[in-house]
């Protein structure tokens, strides 16, 4: 019989099931931008919502929160998937708030939004981000 108070062996730093230590936690706090990035995406999914409650727009738009909420949580556990459609949907919301910006020139709201999601493109888009995802 043993004595060991914690069985679990990836809580001690030993290789788990998959043969390499638990240390998930840690990798996403090297990477704090990560989180927001994720919260952000969660909070353009509540937008959306909102506006199609208002009947801003159509139900159809009911497709995208869902995609945001998928990205945000997926991005959370350092999927590579998740990476792949929040940097795609900085990058659609991006082009989308700047040709709304073009189109409504008095609208600085939009080019400010614009800016926000090319900054998290950005931030997406490095070698020491893409490195930590699986």
């Amino acid at each position: 019989m043993s004595t060991d108070a914690n069985p679990n062996p990836s809580a001690a730093g030993l290789p788990g099931p998959h043969g390499k230590p638990d240390a998930e936690p840690d990798k996403l706090a090297k990477l704090p931008g990560l989180i927001a990035i994720s919260l952000y995406m969660i909070l353009l999914a509540g937008a959306v919502v909102i506006s199609v409650v208002q009947h801003h727009r159509e139900p159809f738009f009911l497709v995208l929160p869902v995609l945001f909420i998928a990205a945000g949580l997926g991005l959370m556990l350092l999927q590579r998937w998740a990476w792949a459609l929040t940097l795609s949907a900085v990058a659609l919301s991006a082009g989308f708030f700047f040709w709304t910006y073009v189109t409504q020139p008095q609208a600085y709201g939009f080019l400010v939004q614009g800016l926000f999601n090319l900054v998290i493109f950005l931030y997406l888009v490095r070698a020491d981000v893409r490195k930590k995802l699986r």
